[in-house]
Formats: structure tokens, C-alpha cells, sequence
């Protein structure tokens, strides 16, 4: 037998999920039932939380549990930033695949996503979070500023493209 859980205990479980869609509740019973939680009433919250910014994109939820309640925050990956960022229409998941995002972000843009990043990169400064961003930039298909994103990394390493210290 297992030993009994303390219900003051605060455990965080990190979920991915489709934004605003209630994913199915045997995915997310493994990780949440032995927590005492019910899989379909926090997929639901999940779905609320997802629903008006993370509409159709695949994000991680962070769930933190205290005393058999879960409160659900959106922890967005740099990919899904960068999605987001092109502000592409909503698309159906189950209508369309393999999606290419063939869209232009400005690097106002990229600076805005390495900001929100800059916490949990391992970059020494906001210039090597940049140059993460300009990669994912790179595998998810799009451009910044109309140029190619390695290009632009090339000029932020050759000092020809100015990035703030914050």
C-alpha cells in the first residue's frame, strides 16, 4: 500500500494540452487521481483557462494542487509564443493538419517572447534568449522582419543587429 497523502501538501503536475478543448479525462487520470481530484472537472477548468488565449495551440498547464483543489496557470512554451505571436486565424484540429507556419513576426516580437522566457532560459543574457527565439523561429517554420532567422542570428552574434539589456 501506498502511503497516505498529506492534502496540505501543495504538488504541482505539469500537463500539455490543446488550448480551449477538454482533453480526455483518461490522460489526465493517472496523474491527477491518486491526488484525489476528479480528471473530467479539472479538464473542464483546463479548458476554461485555455479557452481565449490558447484557442487551438498546444500549451503546458501547470496544475497546483492544495487540499483536493487545482488551480490551473498556463505555462507557454516558446514555440506556442511564437504562434501566437504570427496571429494566425483559428483552425479546427480535427479538419486540418500539419500546418505550416509560413507567417512574418517583427523582432519587436521575438524581444517580447524572450522576455516572457528570459526566466526559464539558460542564456547569461537577453541576447542569447533572443538567439533561442530566432531558432524556434527557425523549426516552426516562420520569418522576422522578412528575413531568415539564422541570418538574424548571425547579425545579433556579429553585434550588426542591437539588442536591449532588458
Amino acid at each position: 500500500m501506498p502511503p497516505k497523502l498529506d492534502p496540505t501538501q501543495v504538488v504541482d503536475v505539469y500537463v500539455r494540452v490543446t488550448g480551449g478543448e477538454v482533453g480526455a479525462a483518461s490522460s489526465l487520470a493517472p496523474k491527477i487521481g491518486p491526488l484525489g481530484l476528479s480528471p473530467k472537472k479539472v479538464g473542464e477548468d483546463i479548458a476554461k483557462e485555455t479557452a481565449k488565449d490558447w484557442k487551438g495551440l498546444r500549451v503546458t498547464v501547470k496544475l497546483t494542487v492544495q487540499n483536493r483543489q487545482a488551480k490551473v496557470s498556463v505555462v507557454p512554451s516558446a514555440a506556442a509564443l511564437v504562434i501566437k505571436a504570427l496571429k494566425e486565424p483559428e483552425r479546427d484540429r480535427k479538419k486540418t493538419k500539419n500546418i505550416k507556419h509560413n507567417g512574418n513576426i517583427s523582432l519587436d516580437d521575438v524581444f517580447e517572447v524572450a522576455r516572457v522566457m528570459r526566466p526559464r532560459s539558460m542564456a547569461k543574457d537577453l541576447s542569447g534568449t533572443v538567439k533561442e527565439i530566432l531558432g524556434t523561429c527557425v523549426s516552426v517554420g516562420c520569418t522576422v522582419d522578412g528575413k531568415d532567422p539564422k541570418d538574424m542570428q548571425q547579425d545579433i552574434s556579429d553585434g550588426d543587429v542591437e539588442v536591449p539589456l532588458e
